[in-house]
């Protein structure tokens, strides 16, 4: 799985399309969303401008 990529570099390469499967993978139970483009992502390395969706509770 090719997840030291941005969604939006996957997005531009035509891997969301043909790899599905794998892209849920990299989404499913989202914890941060790119302040830039929206996109939720599990990791904040796979997005661009990542920003924690639910605070950490001493944040």
């Amino acid at each position: 799985m090719r997840t030291d990529e941005t969604l939006c570099d996957l997005e531009s390469n035509g891997f969301i399309k043909s790899n599905f499967k794998e892209y849920k993978e990299l989404v499913r139970r989202g914890k941060f969303v790119c302040k830039g483009c929206g996109r939720v992502a599990r990791k904040k390395k796979n997005l661009c401008e990542p920003k924690r969706l639910y605070p950490k509770k001493n944040e």
